[in-house]
């Protein structure tokens, strides 16, 4: 009886640390209001926390930086100037192995593949072309470490998952419909 009361115990201190990734929807999405419901909807249906969220518009130079990677890529000047194009939205979300998650939301990079199979994907149900694919998520921790200070620089990634990563795990967040984002809700 006691092993049990102790595993007991120890349960909670084993819940996966919540993990974090930037998720990006694009212009193209963007330029349509029921898309983006239905993303947002899709986001918070599979169980993924928003930790920040932001509508930005960038410049080319900001496109230019964030892509540099593949500038020498046959596709970069375009996904440079579509990223430009128009507004977007940026997010922090998070929950257990949120990259693989996220990724498995949005579907293939390729359009066409995406919607031959799966297509109830993100891309598969919304995407355009392979530019225009609707959205970008981080590829790995490493990525996520990179991407969400480009779009977030005031977020501190080390300080988020020590003071606030174990309130957020432990259920203490609402979602404020107003302002489209969790928030941690301390009862004293």
């Amino acid at each position: 009886m006691r092993i049990f009361a102790k595993m007991f115990v120890t349960v909670p201190r084993l819940c996966r640390v919540l993990q974090l990734t930037l998720a990006v929807i694009k212009p193209d999405a963007v330029a349509h209001p029921l898309i983006i419901e239905s993303i947002n909807a899709n986001i918070l249906e599979n169980k993924f926390l928003i930790i920040r969220r932001k509508d930005l518009h960038w410049k080319k130079e900001h496109s230019e930086m964030f892509y540099a990677e593949h500038s020498n890529r046959f596709f970069y000047q375009r996904l440079v100037e579509f990223m430009s194009s128009g507004p977007m939205q940026a997010y922090i979300l998070a929950r257990d192995d949120a990259i693989r998650h996220w990724r498995e939301m949005m579907g293939p990079t390729k359009v066409f593949r995406a919607r031959h199979t799966s297509p109830d994907t993100i891309r598969g149900r919304f995407g355009l072309t392979d530019t225009r694919n609707t959205t970008h998520g981080s590829d790995s921790v490493e990525s996520a470490q990179k991407e969400i200070p480009f779009f977030f620089p005031d977020f501190c990634i080390d300080r988020w998952m020590k003071e606030e990563e174990p309130l957020y795990r432990a259920g203490k967040a609402i979602y404020d419909p107003h302002k489209m984002i969790h928030t941690l809700s301390i009862l004293t």
